[in-house]
């Protein structure tokens, strides 16, 4: 961690970054481009209010394909209305669950959904009837009307979107500065600065909640890592993040991504990204308890550790030299799986980013991942960011 200039830096107006390096990851800023303003939270506690809330509404139940019934709602509304047992009156599927169904039974779902209702009723139900009979576990929530949320295999391992947040929430507090881990500020481009003191408002917030899943990204960006340093002397540096998302009506996998990141833009990019790792949970049987056991702990794990297994590795790639002419790089490069071409344009824009040819591992992941940032295809983005990471691991 810095102990000097820390506070002279971010009083002013952020911390200096460098972010032509590692890598740049738009997941984030995925989500926050498809989120409407009522999925978007501007703290934990409110988030996890509404999901918490919707789970206490809601019941599951095991139920026979076979003796569901659908029809179109009496009151000419358009909208179709199920019958499952156990329940008087009527369910709602919503837009999800109404796609579940007919990927039950293997009904074109962009088709019936432009039929009017009681076209589609029919044939959803002619599917069910001549489906084989199977259990299905449904999720229903009575919020004044009754929605059918989801309906799952009867194994589905259903781990509750709150369950995610109020793990969140152990070590990031409300998510907005009581603790160190907050919704991240933004990168001014005309600096190159990261100002951490940014207000969370609708546009800048990163906690977002649909009725199909969750997804939250916060970052430790008043707590700069320095990792070496640059060509010019100041110092790289570098702050912890991490996302997570779930489905409890099966929309998703859980997942957790931890890394180390230098920047977050004001469309949510992540910049100069290094050690990024992931896990994912399935909802099967099990996944409940690979939660407890995997998912919360690594978070927890991650947000407390030391950074410095990171720094004495990023010092370690820098150190260690690898290649002094033109004809070792190439060769360096050869083992490391890449083509002629490859190689000749790693260089080249290792070369454009460092004002050098590279020499150490540190070099090269740099030229590499810079090079991979131009790939329009994701495959071979992946492929060659995957490369620069296992040559990252050697240094270490």
């Amino acid at each position: 961690m810095l102990n000097l200039s820390q506070s002279e830096q971010s009083t002013s107006g952020g911390f200096r970054v460098d972010v032509s390096r590692g890598q740049r990851i738009g997941r984030v800023s995925s989500e926050w481009f498809a989120r409407p303003d009522d999925e978007r939270f501007l703290n934990l506690p409110n988030l996890y209010e509404v999901v918490r809330g919707r789970a206490e509404r809601a019941q599951a139940r095991t139920v026979e394909t076979r003796a569901i019934r659908v029809e179109a709602s009496r009151d000419n509304s358009e909208w179709l209305a199920l019958t499952v047992p156990g329940r008087d009156g009527a369910v709602t599927p919503t837009h999800w669950s109404f796609g579940q169904l007919c990927t039950l039974v293997g009904a074109p779902t962009s088709y019936l959904r432009q039929l009017p209702a009681a076209l589609s009723a029919i044939n959803l139900q002619h599917g069910l009837l001549a489906h084989p009979a199977e259990l299905v576990k449904t999720l229903e929530s009575n919020n004044g009307c009754v929605e059918l949320r989801a309906v799952t295999g009867p194994d589905y391992g259903r781990i509750w979107d709150h369950e995610l947040v109020a793990a969140v929430m152990t070590i990031a507090g409300n998510g907005t500065g009581d603790t160190r881990w907050k919704v991240p500020g933004v990168l001014d481009w005309a600096t190159m600065t990261h100002n951490p003191f940014v207000d969370v408002t609708k546009d800048t917030t990163t906690l977002y909640a649909s009725d199909r899943d969750v997804f939250l990204f916060l970052v430790d960006d008043t707590n700069p890592i320095e990792a070496g340093r640059l060509a010019d002397g100041s110092p790289d540096l570098y702050f912890r993040g991490f996302y997570c998302w779930n489905s409890e009506v099966g929309s998703k996998t859980l997942g957790i991504a931890s890394f180390y990141l230098r920047a977050v833009c004001m469309n949510r990019n992540l910049w100069g990204v290094e050690n990024f790792e992931e896990i994912t949970i399935r909802h099967s049987k099990f996944a409940a308890q690979r939660f407890a056991r995997e998912a919360a702990p690594a978070l927890t794990n991650f947000a407390n550790s030391s950074p410095a297994p990171f720094v004495a590795g990023i010092k370690a790639a820098r150190g260690r030299i690898v290649a002094r002419t033109d004809e070792d790089r190439a060769s360096f490069l050869r083992r490391g799986g890449f083509s002629r071409s490859e190689i000749s344009k790693i260089i080249e824009t290792a070369l454009y980013e460092e004002n050098r040819k590279p020499e150490s591992i540190f070099d090269f992941v740099q030229g590499i991942t810079a090079f991979a940032r131009g790939k329009t295809h994701q495959d071979a983005r992946l492929e060659l960011e995957g490369k620069a990471r296992r040559l990252m691991e050697r240094a270490i």
